[in-house]
């Protein structure tokens, strides 16, 4: 096998979440994920540095990809709808990216660990919206919970193109789930 097989990162995935499926995340080692991948447990750490990242690897460059979507969005009228704009741009090309599949996501929700990197993903996203919105020239008193919410309507998006199973474009999980959040607001 080629040290540095293009296809290994992709197999270290499927392993992972397999594994993690069958015996919990808590119980699968380094080790375990690389054998079934068939590499070695050395070899695993030249694609993830531990074995929560090979489930949350290229999400430390979803803040600056949201930043950036959101310095190149049209206005919308209103901060919310900007950066909506914004994530749905970023959510198109992550779903072009990642497996619809549910596993990844009950994994996530059997773990308290994953649970705090999961959050912590968002919280970054959030920042980043916040700080978008500043640097446009939203007053923070809006930027914050105009921020806030968008991370919530994407991750609810999210979730509903999971629960397609990729079958629905991004942009109208993001509709629906926008829709949803106003009618919750009343």
């Amino acid at each position: 096998m080629a040290r540095w097989d293009p296809g290994t990162a992709d197999r270290l995935r499927k392993a992972a979440l397999e594994l993690y499926a069958e015996h919990g995340y808590d119980a699968v080692t380094v080790t375990q994920i690389a054998e079934r991948a068939g590499i070695t447990r050395r070899s695993y750490f030249r694609y993830f540095p531990d074995k929560r990242e090979v489930l949350f690897a290229g999400s430390e460059q979803l803040p600056a990809a949201v930043a950036e979507a959101l310095a190149n969005a049209d206005d919308a009228g209103s901060p919310l709808r900007t950066a909506l704009v914004a994530l749905t741009d970023i959510g198109t090309r992550i779903t072009r990216l990642v497996d619809p599949s549910p596993e990844r996501r009950a994994v996530i929700a059997s773990s308290a660990e994953l649970r705090e990197r999961e959050r912590s993903k968002a919280a970054g996203i959030t920042t980043a919206i916040r700080e978008g919105l500043e640097r446009r020239g939203t007053a923070p008193e809006l930027a914050k919970p105009a921020a806030q919410a968008a991370t919530n309507i994407f991750g609810n998006a999210f979730d509903r193109w999971i629960d397609s199973g990729g079958a629905q474009d991004f942009p109208a999980c993001l509709d629906a789930a926008a829709t949803a959040f106003r009618e919750a607001c009343g």
